[in-house]
């Protein structure tokens, strides 16, 4: 489920916060399932609870997971799930739009450029 690239220069926390995010995001976790507990986390990818802990918080307070005492944390209800999704995918898209402006484009030229290559992506 949760891989630890040790090359990365990330700290792990935050390894293990974009994997989830992209598990959650991609469905390969359903809304509303629970997570490993801390511990048996911790225990299979052989690092502290702490860390794991940590990563939990993160993506708690980003809306991604929601905690039930004595339950366990649980990924977000698939309305969050969407919202979620929408807002990374903006920020991404806000993201290469920079990268465009910085270049010397025009809006007029980043919005033909977008439209060809969603052309190319879905007419395919």
């Amino acid at each position: 489920m949760i891989l630890i690239d040790y090359k990365d220069k990330r700290p792990l926390f935050e390894q293990i916060t974009e994997r989830f995010k992209k598990l959650i995001c991609s469905g390969g976790l359903a809304p509303d399932s629970r997570l490993p507990s801390v511990r048996s986390l911790a225990v299979e990818l052989a690092i502290n609870p702490n860390t794991i802990s940590r990563a939990y918080h993160e993506l708690e307070s980003e809306g991604y997971i929601y905690t039930v005492k004595g339950k366990g944390c649980f990924t977000a209800c698939e309305e969050d799930i969407k919202r979620l999704k929408y807002s990374r995918y903006k920020a991404d898209l806000k993201e290469i739009i920079m990268k465009g402006r910085e270049q010397g484009f025009t809006p007029s030229e980043v919005k033909t450029l977008g439209e060809e290559a969603l052309k190319e992506v879905y007419d395919d």
